[in-house]
């Protein structure tokens, strides 16, 4: 390869802490980049060798550090959740953009075991217009040869947070070659242990991505070694059986062991990178075509019809029988019977958190109804939402503009009532809008509790009439969908609301809106509870990938993303350009 120098460097992740990366410079300035992650227990100078190894002219190459990994910081193996590490991986792409000028859709992401699960979850998630992906016998399912091991482990997290897994792969299961596995035994920088809370969220993440592998449309090269004792290669077909890319490679490596890039016969996966890669950059970057009717044709379509046709099985009747009987001991289920659970009057509940019922049962079913995923995830959504619009509003004063904030879709208007209350060092304005005079009239009650006098304008509206968003006055900066689109399986209403925001935001103007890729009840949902219409609340998930492609059509350029740890919602700031 034509690199010249390396170098150590280090980045800001988006929690502030400072992890560690290398890079290896080509002699001329380079336009497009390879970054590698490395595997568990790991870190980035494994990866010299196939640096060195690779036949790729004018690409620089970054390899980081996973926090709690080599040189970065943090307990050895362990993190807040893999959703951290996860979103350390965008900060990481994002710095590359901006310190090194090297934009998303000139670096290829190759990755190693637990490092390929991130990195196909970052992909999944975050839906980067990323020239291509390489999946290193990915830890899509690891062996753990004890029976019963997650469940157990999920029990003691449980009872007993905390704590660690101690690794019992040995260096001759991962390599056959000698020198290479004396190398691996006496490395200090590798060590044995990761955290049991990440190997279960390593556990959901994979199982979460392998089953929503449509999502994904990067160009994708997957390495799989059919004597792994490591981890199981069946979830690694599957998920290449399911992969939405069009351009898609699966490699068996015959006789290879786990860690293939330390393998006896390592020069051809090296000699397969470099075709795949160099293959990639021989032509312009064309991204797939835009997701605009995803809602009528492709698998969430297909999803979403299979789940109307199904609701009414045997199974479902008996769920929602139990939900109307025993159920409705919870406050929270009988207000979701009541009002809808998808109303908002229901999220207002959801958002307070606090279990009410008939009787200790009632009150013991109502907080098991709280803790669930999707509960839990509408209470990560509302309190990121009010952070990241505390962000937007310093940053459009800062800029020398009026904040002014308008929702479409306001509810209860919560989030932006509160964010105001609590942001009163920053002068703001907001027109709250909802379709509802009921929801409104919650807002002006909470408007009024907290003192915010005539900051705030309210208005019953459509939120899907463009022409009625473009003529609010004076013109807003910022704008918010928040759980709306969600709601509504079509696009075309999603886009004329978007494009409405774009008209009235004009240019710089701030979009922040939600989306929901992934949904572990959609079914249940689906089968058992009711929408604010009293219908059967069945859902179309957009993938992120379309989310994005509906706001970009509207004219807008997305600059942030967050997205809670279980992959359920995530919440995006679009600049309108």
């Amino acid at each position: 390869m034509n690199t010249q120098s390396s170098s150590e460097h280090t980045f800001t992740s988006h929690d502030g802490t400072s992890l560690f990366y290398r890079q290896w410079s080509p002699e001329k300035t380079a336009a497009r980049a390879l970054v590698m992650l490395h595997r568990g227990h790991e870190h980035s100078a494994r990866w010299t060798e196939t640096v060195s190894r690779l036949g790729i002219a004018d690409t620089a190459v970054f390899a980081w550090d996973q926090r709690g990994h080599g040189q970065s910081p943090g307990p050895r193996g362990a993190a807040e959740n893999l959703g951290v590490v996860i979103r350390d991986l965008e900060s990481f792409i994002r710095h590359i953009e901006k310190e090194h000028g090297i934009a998303a859709e000139n670096i290829v992401l190759c990755a190693h075991s637990v490092g390929a699960v991130i990195a196909a979850a970052w992909v999944h998630d975050y839906a980067p217009r990323l020239r291509g992906l390489i999946l290193g016998t990915p830890a899509f399912e690891v062996k753990l040869y004890v029976p019963f091991a997650i469940p157990a482990l999920r029990l003691k997290n449980k009872l007993m947070p905390g704590g660690v897994v101690k690794s019992y792969v040995k260096a001759n299961v991962l390599t056959h070659d000698r020198a290479e596995a004396r190398a691996y035994k006496e490395d200090k920088a590798i060590f044995r242990e990761i955290a049991v809370n990440i190997l279960l969220d390593l556990f959901d993440t994979a199982k979460r991505v392998v089953a929503d592998a449509a999502a994904i449309r990067v160009p994708t090269l997957v390495f799989s070694a059919d004597k792994d004792w490591v981890v199981k290669t069946k979830p690694q077909r599957e998920f290449f059986q399911r992969l939405g890319s069009p351009h898609k490679e699966f490699h068996l490596l015959r006789g290879f062991h786990h860690a293939i890039f330390h393998e006896a016969r390592r020069e051809e996966v090296c000699d397969r990178i470099t075709d795949f890669v160099n293959r990639l950059f021989a032509v312009p970057h064309t991204p797939p075509p835009p997701l605009l009717d995803a809602d009528k044709h492709g698998f969430t379509k297909e999803e979403h019809d299979h789940l109307e046709w199904t609701s009414d099985n045997l199974l479902a009747r008996v769920q929602r029988t139990v939900m109307k009987t025993s159920g409705k001991l919870s406050d929270g289920i009988t207000l979701g019977w009541q009002s809808g659970f998808d109303s908002g009057r229901t999220l207002d509940y959801v958002y307070e958190n606090k279990p009410r019922g008939v009787t200790p049962l009632g009150r013991l079913i109502d907080a098991q109804y709280l803790a669930s995923p999707g509960w839990a995830g509408i209470r990560w959504r509302g309190a990121t939402v009010q952070k990241i619009l505390r962000d937007v509003m310093q940053q459009t004063i800062s800029a020398g503009k009026e904040a002014r904030i308008l929702d479409i879709a306001c509810g209860g208007g919560r989030y932006v009532l509160e964010t105001l209350a609590a942001a009163a060092d920053i002068p703001a304005t907001a027109v709250l809008r909802d379709y509802k005079e009921a929801n409104l009239e919650t807002a002006r009650a909470t408007a009024a509790k907290l003192g915010l006098g005539d900051r705030i304008t309210f208005a019953r509206a459509n939120a899907f009439d463009r022409s009625s968003i473009t003529a609010v006055t004076p013109a807003p900066t910022i704008g918010i969908v928040s759980g709306l689109f969600e709601l509504i399986p079509d696009n075309a209403p999603v886009l004329e609301a978007l494009r409405g925001m774009a008209d009235a935001l004009g240019e710089g103007g701030r979009l922040i809106y939600t989306n929901q890729p992934w949904h572990p009840q959609l079914k249940f949902i689906a089968h058992v509870l009711t929408n604010r219409e009293g219908r059967a609340w069945v859902m179309r998930r957009r993938t992120q990938k379309e989310m994005d492609d509906l706001v970009r059509a509207a004219g807008f350029v997305k600059e942030r993303q967050e997205i809670d740890p279980n992959g359920i919602f995530s919440i995006s700031v679009a600049r309108r350009g």
